[in-house]
Formats: C-alpha cells, sequence, structure tokens
C-alpha cells in the first residue's frame, strides 16, 4: 500500500489548483491537474473540493486576518487550504500550521513562510473573535455568493437555507444495479458481504454509507453496477419506456442515463453529444455495460445535421444548465457562474426544446432534465415553450412526484418535466 503523501505536498498541489479556479478556470477545463498517483491524487482532490465547499467562509477569514491586504494569489489559496484543514479538524492545528509553513517551500516561494506562520497562528488565537466577525457575512456564513443566496431565498422561501446547507456538503455515492444482471437486494447483500455498507433510495438505488474507489465495488468491471446519483436515476423511469422504442437521449455524456435506459428496455436509442471526446466516454460506459447504441457526435439544437428522418417515440433531453443543483459535486461552479448565467443557459434550453419537438413523433414523449435548482432555468422554460406549442401536453410524473428536487441526502438537485405530443 502506497504511504500517505505529506500534507505540505497536498497544501502546494491543492493551492495552484485553487488559485487557478480562483482566477476563473473550471476543474473541468484541466481534469489532469490533480495527478494521477493514486494517493497523492485523492488527497488533493479532497483538499481541493474542501477549500471551494468552504471558499465563501474561507475568503472572508483570509481578508480579516490580512487586514484586507492582498496576499499572493497562491499563497492566498494556500493560505485557504490550510484555514480549511484546520476547521475541518482533519488535522491537528499545529500540524496543519507547519505543514502550512513548509508548503511555502514546496512552492518556491520561502518568503512568504513567516506570513504564513503569522496569519495561521492568529486564527487560532482569534478563532472566537473571527467567528463573530463573519457571522453578518451572508457570503462567510452560507459559503454561496450574495447572488445565488438571493436566488434561492426568492425561490424557496421556506428551505432556501437548507438547500445552501446541502451545497456546502459531501455528497452521497449513489449506486444502479445492472437490472439485467441482478436485483438491488442482491446487489446490497454482496457489498454487504465485502465489508461495505449501502441503503436502499426509492426503487432501485443504492447510497453507499461512505464513498469507496470504483474499482472496489464488486462487479463493477464486469457492468454489474454503475456510479449514479439515485436522483438521475429517475430519469430513465420517468421516460415510459417499452420494448421496440425509438428513442434519442439529446445530451448523453457522459453516457449514465442512456446506459439506464438501454438496462430498462430493448429500444433502439440514439446516443447524442456535442462533444466528440465526450462520446468516447458514452461508448465506454455502454461497452463495459455490455450495451449498445448508436452514438454521434452533434448539436442536439441542430437536427438537420443528424436526424435521419425517422421520429422517435421517446426524447430525454437533460439539457446543459447551470449544475446549480449539484455544486456540492462541482464546487467551483457556484463561484464561477454569475448573475446573468440562468437566463443565458434558458435561452439555449428553449433552442434545444424547439428543436428536439421537431422529431418527436405524434404521441411520443420528451422528458425535459436539468441538474438545476433555478427556476428560470425550469419551470419558466417548459412554461413558455407549452404557451407556445398548444399541442403539447404536460404529464404528471409517475406517482405524483414532485417536478422539483431539491438536494438532500439522498440526491443531489433535479427537475423534471414529461410532455407529450
Amino acid at each position: 500500500m502506497s504511504a500517505a503523501p505529506e500534507l505540505s505536498a497536498v497544501f502546494a498541489a491543492a493551492s495552484r489548483i485553487v488559485a487557478r479556479v480562483a482566477a476563473g478556470e473550471s476543474l473541468a477545463a484541466n481534469p489532469a491537474a490533480f495527478g494521477t498517483d493514486g494517493p497523492m491524487r485523492g488527497a488533493t482532490m479532497d483538499m481541493v473540493f474542501g477549500t471551494l465547499r468552504r471558499y465563501g467562509r474561507g475568503d472572508a477569514l483570509v481578508d480579516a486576518l490580512a487586514n484586507r491586504g492582498t496576499p499572493d494569489p497562491q499563497i492566498r489559496a494556500l493560505l485557504l487550504c490550510a484555514l480549511y484543514a484546520i476547521e475541518s479538524a482533519s488535522y491537528a492545528d499545529h500540524v496543519a500550521v507547519d505543514q502550512g509553513v513548509k508548503a511555502c517551500g514546496v512552492m518556491n516561494k520561502p518568503a512568504a513562510k513567516g506570513f504564513v506562520n503569522a496569519l495561521l497562528r492568529r486564527f487560532l488565537r482569534e478563532r472566537g473573535a473571527l467567528d463573530a466577525r463573519t457571522a453578518a457575512d451572508p457570503v462567510a456564513q452560507n459559503m454561496h455568493p450574495q447572488w445565488w443566496i438571493d436566488a434561492l431565498r426568492n425561490a424557496y422561501p421556506e428551505s432556501w437555507q437548507a438547500v445552501l446547507a446541502q451545497g456546502n456538503c459531501r455528497p452521497p455515492m449513489g449506486l444502479r444495479v445492472n437490472r439485467r444482471r441482478a436485483s438491488p437486494d442482491e446487489y446490497l447483500a454482496r457489498i454487504e458481504a465485502a465489508g461495505m455498507h449501502a441503503r436502499r433510495v426509492g426503487e432501485s438505488a443504492l447510497v453507499l454509507e461512505r464513498p469507496v474507489r470504483v474499482e472496489s465495488l464488486p462487479g463493477f468491471a464486469a457492468g454489474e453496477v454503475s456510479v449514479q446519483d439515485p436522483g438521475a436515476q429517475l430519469a430513465a423511469r420517468y421516460l415510459d419506456l417499452s420494448n421496440g422504442q425509438h428513442v434519442l437521449d439529446a445530451c448523453a455524456a457522459p453516457g449514465g442515463k442512456a446506459c439506464h435506459v438501454l438496462e430498462l428496455a430493448e429500444v433502439d436509442l440514439l446516443a447524442l453529444d456535442s462533444d466528440a471526446s465526450r462520446c468516447e466516454r458514452v461508448q465506454q460506459n455502454l461497452e463495459r455495460l455490455g450495451l449498445s447504441a448508436r452514438v454521434q457526435a452533434a448539436d442536439s439544437a441542430r437536427p438537420d445535421d443528424w436526424w435521419d428522418g425517422r421520429p422517435f417515440d421517446r426524447i430525454l433531453a437533460d439539457v446543459p444548465c447551470t449544475a446549480s443543483g449539484i455544486v456540492r459535486r462541482h464546487p467551483d461552479i457556484k463561484w464561477l457562474r454569475r448573475p446573468g448565467d440562468p437566463a443565458r443557459f434558458a435561452g439555449g434550453q428553449a433552442r434545444i426544446l424547439e428543436a428536439l419537438w421537431r422529431v418527436l413523433a405524434p404521441d411520443g414523449k420528451l422528458l425535459y432534465v436539468t441538474c438545476s435548482v433555478f427556476p428560470e432555468e425550469n419551470a419558466a422554460v417548459v412554461d413558455a415553450f407549452c404557451a407556445r406549442h398548444p399541442e403539447a401536453r404536460r404529464l404528471g410524473l409517475p406517482g405524483n412526484a414532485p417536478a422539483q428536487l431539491v438536494p438532500d441526502a439522498d440526491h443531489d438537485g433535479f427537475f423534471f418535466a414529461l410532455l407529450q405530443k
């Protein structure tokens, strides 16, 4: 077994990534940034994700401790990581301080050692006063941008604080059992026998008590199970699938929902994604699960480029969105999004809906899905579409399920609307 990496090295690696996010770069833009080494990669990801989830608080603390000074961006990011390490209680206070100072050398910034040492030790001395000072700062308290807080307060006046709190938590690790290979109860017994613990969520999803590496899941390589949020697993079930249907997954990557569709019914599936490299991931997931579909790199909003004229019985439109319902999995998102983004995405979502409606068969059903909690991208888009198309009938979801899911301990945040032509 590989030795755990030294904390100073983790601080240095994580600080470089956090500094890039603070400068406006998405984590998705550089997937190799975390490295390839197992223990180091895992420790760095944990540090980066934890720091970004609490960025609003850390940023306010650094401002207070530095007396509104402007440390070098990488040193500021190092301070954010060290403060997260201290407040998460993952390390003893003196260890976090010592290793934070040592990280300055690892980062080739030895002149910053005294500054980092003084600031972190001041935090330990004045923690109570700093807590009181930041209590009046909603960004520091809720660890989301102010515009995001305001939007959720308006949309969810009774539960906005709970939605924000979930966005700051570690996400659950959900599993989807391949019903062609095993039942959820059978697979649950297998992972319990392997020393893992999980619970059933809904009809067939499992949620692990603690996340594990996918390679350790029994039967993963053989396609018996996939990692997928329980909320995301509802999409394929809401489509009302039957054998022999012609089905389109219009924004398919990385392929979880497309694979679930094929696990539930024998259908003729076309999986589209505008990014050719992401289409490769769809194909890889299909191959691991022993499933077959046509995968094509194409823009779903331009059917003339890819449609063969044969209408689809079912369309899954999991459209691009702000991803505001999954920020605990992608914590950089909440700091990179801007107030105008929900409206910008809504415009693209409307264009995709209009295009896909053209290729839906009469009596066919289209499921509109986002992983957003902003109504501007959800109910507002669907309501406007239905107002423009009197032939579109919005159906109730199975079991009278709510259209809007907000993130909780079992699932992420999603919106679903089922339309029939």
